[in-house]
């Protein structure tokens, strides 16, 4: 088939490994994909982060900055709708956006089935991190696109709860998790070998992969390293860099604990695994009670213990004491005891990772079965040759 991948995405961070990881296994299946979106995205590389367009966020009016969000669409709409001309398309795939309905829009002037990736509801969760000028626009708006999407896939049950909430009709909501691929991780991976080479040789290491926000929770676990009884050789590995890294190294000053945590900053996608494997026990100390976490899907890939909130979305992927150490959200005293009794027990340990390994396929956590799926779907909504419909 032929497909176009609509994006308003222009940060290459985590948002933007799905997609390149989802276009590539698409091609990979033999299906030719057209990426249409902000075309500085194309040229930046990995851990981008355009500045000019934080800074005017932070610096001019919320009203202000939406009202430029809403105006961009003019530019979305006329590009992807001549992209269409020219690449006919079997079906449109989009990834969701704040003020974006360019999608929808060029779906009800073409004719073209569009199907709607969600991985948040971007209105509550600007409106609860960053602040909403707009929110009633902003929340009709972001409804409206979901319940004008032939299909709409959701990252996690927990989010396909906040669609139908919506009115989005269950025959339109499938959810697709994020994935991994294995052939770029390994669960054989040497720990000793990849420690060494992190120069943390004989350390006992805790891990964290990915762009460091502040609802990481990561403090808590710094916090940990500083209480009494707690083993000296236990170390702190962050694998990735984010706007909560400086505040992070200050509590570690703050407590004496900057010789116990090695802040690795960004790593290319393609060293990830060889970080991840030098980690003993692989931790999620907190996140939102929506997101489909990339890192969980990283953790699983490099067969590691995972210690991890006892919350709806995280259960959809790992089981207490299968895959993974559950811990009631926000109780970070049950989270360091989850750790303490990792750090004691080794078998316990193996037989999480490995349990975790095996769930990737087993259940088809892969970015090939999720491109599968995302073919199947557009295969249904594709219209029938007019010599078929005439014979019909």
């Amino acid at each position: 088939m032929k497909i176009i991948y609509h994006h308003r995405i222009r940060s290459k961070d985590g948002q933007s490994v799905h997609l390149a990881e989802l276009i590539a296994a698409l091609r990979a299946l033999g299906h030719e994909v057209l990426l249409v979106g902000p075309r500085d995205f194309d040229r930046a590389k990995f851990g981008h982060d355009p500045v000019l367009l934080s800074r005017a966020k932070d610096l001019i009016p919320k009203a202000i900055y939406e009202f430029m969000e809403l105006a961009y669409n003019v530019v979305a709409y006329f590009r992807l709708l001549v992209a269409c001309m020219r690449f006919r398309p079997d079906f449109i795939y989009e990834r969701a956006n704040l003020f974006f309905p360019a999608g929808i829009l060029v779906k009800k002037s073409s004719g073209l089935p569009l199907v709607l990736e969600v991985n948040s509801p971007l209105a509550c969760e600007r409106e609860r991190f960053g602040g909403l000028a707009m929110r009633k626009l902003a929340t009709w708006l972001e409804a409206w696109t979901w319940r004008n999407a032939d299909f709409v896939l959701p990252v996690t049950n927990v989010l396909a709860d906040e669609l139908r909430k919506q009115n989005v009709e269950e025959h339109r909501i499938v959810v697709i998790p994020n994935a991994i691929d294995l052939g770029k991780f390994s669960a054989t991976l040497d720990n000793v070998a990849a420690k060494e080479k992190m120069g943390l040789s004989n350390k006992f290491v805790l891990g964290f992969a990915g762009f460091v926000r502040a609802w990481h929770g990561l403090d808590e676990v710094i916090n940990l390293l500083a209480k009494p009884g707690i083993p000296q050789n236990l170390h702190f590995l962050v694998v990735g860099s984010g706007p909560a890294v400086e505040k992070l190294k200050a509590i570690t000053g703050e407590l004496g604990v900057e010789h116990r945590v090695t802040f690795v900053g960004l790593v290319e996608r393609n060293d990830i695994a060889g970080a991840i494997a030098a980690f003993d026990i692989a931790l999620l100390p907190q996140c939102v009670d929506y997101c489909s976490p990339l890192k969980i899907f990283e953790y699983m890939a490099g067969a590691k213990a995972i210690v991890a909130p006892d919350q709806a979305n995280i259960r959809e992927v790992l089981t207490q004491d299968l895959s993974g150490l559950l811990f009631a959200p926000g109780q970070h005293e049950l989270m360091a005891d989850a750790i303490v009794r990792l750090i004691g027990d080794d078998g316990l340990r193996k037989r999480l990772g490995q349990n975790a390994f095996d769930q990737i396929q087993s259940r088809g956590y892969t970015w090939r079965r999720n491109a599968e799926r995302v073919c199947a779907i557009g295969a249904s909504l594709r219209k029938p040759a007019p010599a078929q419909q005439a014979v019909q």
